[in-house]
């Protein structure tokens, strides 16, 4: 087909942007993971990949699976995936082009009033990002960051390491803590998912294990897979790692790299304690894997019983951030490592950019030394609307397993039926936003989980639970499935 040809179909379809890649009917058949719900095979087939575009997991411009390899590949009719797919297209998620098969699509213009989305006017409560508004006093940081500002203003300002006083600031922070850290052992990125790509770029190459939490925070999945690395999952639950499971995979598969959330797992809200980081690192010394853990969370413990925050020993690479302490929009990250991995950091930064802003590195110069009296008052304040959600859901809710955490943004409930991805779709019918349990599966799994943030005020966690409760409801008026063949009509 003529390039000119394919561009006026695209357009006659509503899409106009390129065809990036191609999904196979296995690869998408493991996205959709456990897709079956009450609902009729097709309708369920089409939410699941819906909400697969949602997530994102689904890219603008992915070529799905052709029909017939689809339906072979999930043991379905391909009458079944003609009625999804052409659900998908009613709905606006997908545009079918002719030889080109079926392709996901921006969501630029109205979408029909079948799909499953709030009504225009609605007062939507967004918690697909477990995130908060800036602390308190971040105004006033900014302000002393601007007027020391003209002390850079000489320079070219590509800072590719990090402007020295936050390289300090994170160093002594470090310090503080009993690992003794020097400025040039920091790295200062543009956030935490900044530096978890340039590691996996540094440290992997195609085809290397990567020992990673199920479930874990999916964007660092990503980026490692990007990088050429094959996840080997150790599974993390509210109780924590388990000993045996981390040796054998330690042992099975010698991974070259090991990422780890020790600190208020995300989403799981566990903690590693002190006696098992000092067994993963001896695993990991044993083995030859490098070990990197994402300390995002840390500084986020709000009860008694948080333990507070120790870092890993000094052969341990450690990535931090102000994203989940401080402020989302405040892109400051850093990777504390040795020199020579800093050194090898720089080299392979330099192709991809040219620094992170100094503006925003000086504020958070300005910020690091006062971290634990800024963030005082926001863990009193997710500490109040932990406490709430909890004690709504276990009035509205009392057959959910919702257990509570010590620290971090969110809980990782257990639902008791594999039905996470249609209550989020029913959810967002009423205004609230969540990611379903298989967004943080490497392989499609925890359709029975739910991760709730409790990072809005307390106030507005009953309405979250209102709505949860009344998507359950809906949830539950859909139709059971029946045994045998699904007749589509």
């Amino acid at each position: 087909m003529r390039p000119v040809q394919l561009l006026s179909e695209q357009c006659q379809s509503g899409y106009s942007g390129p065809v990036q890649t191609t999904i196979s009917a296995r690869a998408l058949a493991a996205l959709l993971g456990t897709w079956r719900d009450r609902s009729p095979a097709y309708a369920a087939l089409a939410d699941r990949v819906r909400l697969l575009v949602l997530d994102g997991r689904l890219a603008v411009g992915t070529r799905l699976a052709a029909e017939r390899d689809l339906a072979v590949a999930l043991g379905v009719s391909r009458a079944t995936v003609s009625a999804a797919y052409a659900a998908l297209r009613e709905t606006g998620h997908v545009a079918s082009l002719r030889g080109s098969g079926s392709v996901v699509r921006p969501l630029q213009r109205p979408s029909p009033a079948n799909e499953r989305r709030p009504p225009p006017d609605a007062d939507v409560l967004d918690l697909t990002n477990a995130a908060m508004p800036a602390v308190d006093g971040l105004q006033e940081a900014v302000e002393r960051a601007v007027s020391r500002l003209p002390q850079h203003l000489g320079g070219h300002g590509y800072e590719m390491q990090g402007v020295p006083e936050l390289r300090a600031a994170v160093a002594a922070r470090y310090a503080e803590r009993g690992l003794p850290t020097r400025p040039d052992e920091v790295l200062v990125t543009v956030g935490a998912q900044h530096a978890i790509a340039l590691l996996a770029r540094t440290l992997l190459t195609p085809g290397d294990r990567v020992l990673v939490e199920t479930p874990t925070y999916p964007k660092a999945v990503e980026a490692l897979v990007a990088a050429g690395g094959r996840p080997v999952q150790v599974p993390v639950t509210r109780d924590g790692w388990d000993d045996e499971a981390l040796r054998d995979a330690f042992a099975r598969a010698r991974p070259r790299v090991a990422y780890l959330v020790p600190d208020f797992q995300n989403p799981t809200g566990a903690t590693m304690p002190a006696a098992q980081r000092r067994a993963v690192t001896d695993l990991a010394a044993r083995h030859g894997t490098r070990v990197v853990v994402d300390e995002t969370m840390a500084d986020l413990g709000f009860t008694d019983a948080a333990a507070p925050w120790v870092p890993f020993p000094g052969d341990v690479v450690h990535v931090g951030s102000l994203a989940k302490s401080v402020w989302g929009g405040l892109r400051i990250g850093w990777i504390r490592a040795d020199a020579g991995t800093i050194r090898e950091l720089l080299h392979r930064r330099s192709p991809a950019d040219l620094g992170t802003p100094v503006l925003d590195q000086l504020v958070g110069a300005e910020v690091l030394p006062d971290l634990d009296a800024l963030t005082t008052r926001r863990r009193g304040r997710v500490r109040a609307a932990h406490d709430v959600l909890h004690e709504a859901l276990g009035e509205r809710l009392p057959t959910w397993d919702a257990p509570r955490v010590d620290g971090g943004f969110s809980t990782w409930v257990n639902l008791g039926e594999p039905v996470s991805s249609s209550l989020v779709l029913a959810a967002r019918a009423r205004g609230l936003l969540l990611s379903a349990g298989p967004r943080f599966g490497v392989d499609g799994a925890f359709e029975r989980h739910l991760r709730v943030p409790f990072t809005l005020p307390a106030a507005q966690m009953p309405r979250v639970v209102d709505v949860l409760g009344a998507a359950w409801e809906d949830v539950a008026r859909l139709p059971r499935l029946q045994p045998g063949p699904i007749a589509l009509v």
